[in-house]
């Protein structure tokens, strides 16, 4: 009895995880309500895209293997591996763990389709058989009432993101499957770039106890298979690399900082929401005390809209159209009013309760960290990590706030979530088990309970 007491986590992290609850409870109720009396959400059951189904799958025994296998195991094995065996093995782990998500839907249902509906990119591979023309011609076809207008998925993107699928097309890895595969695979490396990231600013001991939380993750629902899971990888490999070039612990600072810029420029035109992860740059910038890395990351980022620019895509005047377009669908009816806030509880269920945790004490701790930042070296490695987790709370806020994101920020912020995973390193290490299990639970009952869009 006083091991399980001692196991039991301190009242404020039940309390702000409770919080959490309540919030999601609320988002339920409200947008039930509102969808039946006015059918304005446009989701099946509030807040997430999606509909009650209960139902189990050929992923179902690996799902629980390896939810069972990481609560038991992962602290102990992140505490205790090698630092490139556990970045590796994190990245192992959490492509485990989607995986076996993705196919409770089985490989049809749960992955080989997901991106060959009618919203999606690979509906329009064969229209862009001559690039160059393709990229001219895009925003020609973004609003609702245009001739041939592209689906919601490629209109609401910048053309990176239909690029990508379309080279994979051309080396001979076309279909639904192939798709899922390539955004499985690097949606999963999300989990070692983060730890990268957080050992580079903050110390190894801070990464060590966010990896398990970064591996057994309920955002690994929505990570297999939606494009904004590849995404994602391109957004942590962009602050990574810049990590890595800010504190100079790369064998190469100059070849990591040009890498950066150049991932940074390819998220820019994968989605014109994550130009936001600026914010998340200067923070690290900040936090590693350097604008060293700048002139090259900026001459890095500076490659991929010179490119698209000179092949005749407008950047601006695509996003120009895009917000009257998002306007002539579903975004024009979905109210604001719900969805500034609903948007959170997505959240909630994207990060889970033991993010949620972690973040109260994050927020506790950030108005401290900012006052020692400002002294001489008189922050702590922990300081440094709660003000990157507050940095991407930063663009997720004004993601929120502007209104472009109303409804299916469960896919839409995984790039941002995927940070606030970190604040999980704030929980104490007796109640790691607990926490793991919530996290699993959640993704577990997600998954096997409702039937998501993405």
């Amino acid at each position: 009895m006083p091991r399980e007491r001692r196991a039991t986590p301190p009242r404020r992290d039940l309390l702000t995880a409770g919080g959490g609850v309540l919030l999601v409870a609320l988002a339920v109720a409200v947008g039930t309500y509102m969808e039946d009396e006015y059918g304005t959400l446009h989701v099946n059951w509030p807040p997430l895209y999606a509909k009650w189904s209960p139902h189990i799958g050929p992923g179902t025994p690996a799902a629980l293997a390896v939810a069972a296998a990481t609560v038991a195991y992962g602290p102990a094995l992140a505490a205790r591996l090698p630092w490139r065996a556990l970045v590796l093995g994190s990245w192992g782990a959490s492509m485990a763990w989607i995986w076996s998500l993705a196919l409770v839907d089985g490989w049809h249902q749960g992955i080989a389709r997901r991106l060959t509906t009618k919203y999606e990119y690979l509906q329009v591979i064969d229209r862009f058989d001559d690039i160059p023309a393709a990229l001219r011609d895009f925003t020609r076809h973004i609003l609702i009432d245009a001739p041939d207008h592209w689906p919601p998925h490629t209109a609401g993107h910048p053309p990176g993101a239909t690029l990508t699928f379309v080279v994979l097309d051309r080396i001979g890895l076309g279909g639904g499957g192939w798709a899922g595969v390539w955004c499985i695979t690097l949606g999963a490396s999300v989990a070692a770039a983060v730890l990268v990231t957080v050992r580079a600013l903050t110390d190894e001991a801070s990464a060590r106890r966010a990896a398990p939380f970064l591996v057994l993750a309920p955002a690994a629902v929505w990570m297999g298979t939606s494009a904004d899971g590849y995404f994602a990888a391109v957004a942590a490999w962009t602050i990574a690399l810049l990590a890595l070039a800010a504190t100079r612990t790369a064998r190469f600072p100059a070849a990591a900082a040009l890498g950066s810029g150049l991932l940074f420029g390819l998220l820019c035109y994968l989605s014109y929401g994550l130009t936001l992860f600026a914010v998340v740059a200067a923070a690290v910038l900040l936090l590693a005390r350097t604008a060293r890395p700048l002139p090259l990351f900026l001459a890095g980022a500076a490659v991929v809209p010179l490119v698209f620019t000179l092949l005749g895509f407008d950047w601006w005047e695509a996003y120009r159209l895009l917000v009257e377009r998002y306007y002539q669908g579903a975004g024009g009816i979905r109210p604001y009013g719900y969805w500034v806030w609903a948007n959170l509880a997505c959240t909630v269920l994207v990060v889970g309760l033991a993010t949620v945790a972690g973040l109260g004490r994050t927020v506790t701790r950030a108005p401290g960290a900012v006052r020692r930042r400002l002294r001489t070296r008189g922050d702590t490695a922990i300081d440094r990590l709660a003000l990157l987790v507050v940095a991407a709370l930063l663009a997720l806020a004004a993601a929120d706030l502007s209104g472009m994101s109303k409804a299916e920020t469960e896919r839409i912020w995984l790039p941002f979530a995927a940070w606030l995973l970190a604040a999980a390193a704030f929980l104490p290490a007796r109640t790691q088990r607990f926490w793991l299990a919530a996290q699993a639970l959640l993704a577990l009952l997600l998954n096997h309970l409702l039937h998501t869009g993405w």
